[in-house]
């Protein structure tokens, strides 16, 4: 096998990636690498649907547990951080597979994309923020779009932390966002991935699945989760607290709605984030997209792995 062929298996939430990812491993000897932007996070398990040991049976899984839910995880420490576990498990010989719906993660990990550097405690992005908290969002966005009128069409003057980050880059190197991605967009491939998509056909039985995977998380204790990590400041966290089934919660906690409603909610906002990955994915035209309405998963790992030997081995 080349030294740089690894497996992708992507697809909505509940639609039996890390099943597949497991079963494909123990057939080729692999590894999974997670690419999921809330299973990174410690102490928050039953919410992101974080693979169980018995789930995992045995095989290694990476990207999973490495960050505490205050901290602000970037794309680019993912990036850094699962490159080098794919490198690591290919120097073993063995098959990396990365799997996940976070479509941003996966992509940027593939590409090989860079990301200009930064220190979120610099003093110049507290500088900016201060400037941003003193003159608005509207007044900054003028200001990037004088420098980089590329990057400036894209954002909206409420996107506070896209604005910021454009105005860091361009102050801290004199070079535009967009010059950087442009180069970045130029570079070859980091990996040469065989990547094998989860669609439903029918989305009822996306939906049904929806329902069941969050009707489960609650009676197996994300009511005590959520409650676990209100008592260790949850609140205060960057990105975690935002994360759907916990802010939904966290209000059915503070009373503002009842613990049925903030199901619901969940229900819907998680339907939601899968037509979000669907768009997402769709706009790739190298997946190999495998129907997975209303099959079982031994069915599908089947087909995967003919597309396996055929593209990988």
């Amino acid at each position: 096998m080349p030294s740089k062929k690894i497996l992708v298996i992507v697809g909505p939430t509940a639609s039996g990636k890390t099943r597949m990812a497991v079963e494909l491993a123990k057939a080729h000897n692999g590894e999974v690498v997670s690419a999921d932007s809330m299973q990174i996070y410690r102490r928050m398990d039953i919410g992101t649907a974080k693979p169980t040991a018995e789930e995992m049976d045995g095989v290694p899984h990476h990207m999973i547990d490495v960050a505490d839910p205050e901290e602000d995880f970037s794309v680019a420490r993912y990036v850094e951080m699962a490159s080098a576990c794919v490198d690591g498990i290919l120097s073993r010989g063995k098959l990396p597979i990365v799997a996940g719906g976070t479509g941003l993660y996966v992509d940027s990990l593939l590409s090989g994309r860079t990301f200009a550097a930064f220190s979120p405690d610099s003093s110049l992005r507290k500088e900016l923020e201060a400037e941003l908290a003193e003159r608005g969002g509207e007044a900054m966005l003028a200001e990037l779009s004088r420098v980089d009128p590329e990057a400036a069409a894209r954002l909206h003057p409420n996107d506070h932390k896209r604005i910021v980050r454009a105005l860091e880059v361009y102050r801290s190197t004199g070079r535009t966002i967009s010059e950087h991605n442009r180069e970045t967009r130029a570079l070859p491939p980091r990996y040469e991935a065989l990547t094998i998509g989860l669609n439903f056909q029918d989305r009822a039985d996306l939906w049904a699945r929806i329902d069941a995977r969050v009707d489960a998380m609650v009676e197996t204790g994300l009511v005590a989760e959520v409650e676990g990590l209100l008592d260790r400041g949850f609140r205060e966290g960057v990105t975690a607290p935002q994360a759907i089934g916990y802010k939904e919660i966290v209000e059915a906690l503070d009373g503002f709605i009842s613990l049925d409603e903030a199901v619901e909610r969940i229900k819907l906002a998680t339907r939601r984030y899968a037509k979000r990955q669907r768009t997402w994915f769709r706009k790739d035209a190298r997946i190999r997209w495998l129907d997975a309405t209303s099959r079982d998963i031994p069915s599908l790992v089947e087909e995967a792995l003919e597309l396996l030997d055929d593209g990988v081995a």
